[in-house]
């Protein structure tokens, strides 16, 4: 689903919630995951176990002019259900982006997970100026979930 703020997807993943929950909740695994190729990998960021926990990402990016890095604030965090959290340039309050990713028991071994990108709480007029959302496309959340299910599998 696509509206003018948000872009969601989701997929049936073959493994568990808690497998899946595993994996996302590992910052140092995120670049695995990357449907975009922005991240390149972890500058620092321990598993993530609550809200108001932050890791720190290294990236890649036309739209940055080269390499930098994200501070990513925990938002959300339901262990087995949601992982959420907002994304800013490093050292700088988060603008209000925010990734949201809600876990669905379907049966013992599979999950139906939804990956949703929501920039609907941007209100700066000039990060809107700067930035053309949506930055990661449709196409590349779907990936982000294919490589997820690749990520558990292995």
């Amino acid at each position: 689903m696509t509206d003018d703020q948000k872009i969601t997807v989701s997929r049936r993943i073959d493994a568990s919630t808690s497998d899946v929950f595993d994996v996302l909740s590992n910052p140092h695994r995120h670049h695995e995951l990357d449907g975009s190729g922005f991240v390149t990998g972890i500058d620092h960021g321990d598993r993530i176990t609550a809200t108001g926990q932050s890791f720190r990402m290294n990236m890649t990016g036309d739209h940055m002019g080269g390499d930098y890095q994200t501070d990513n604030v925990v938002t959300g965090f339901d262990p087995r259900h949601l992982l959420a959290w907002q994304t800013a340039p490093a050292g700088q309050e988060p603008p209000g982006w925010e990734w949201l990713w809600e876990l669905q028991a379907d049966g013992a071994d599979a999950t139906e997970v939804t990956l949703t990108y929501d920039w609907s709480k941007v209100t700066d007029p000039q990060i809107l100026e700067k930035v053309s959302f949506p930055l990661v496309s449709q196409a590349q959340l779907e990936d982000s979930l294919a490589k997820l299910a690749s990520a558990v599998s292995s």
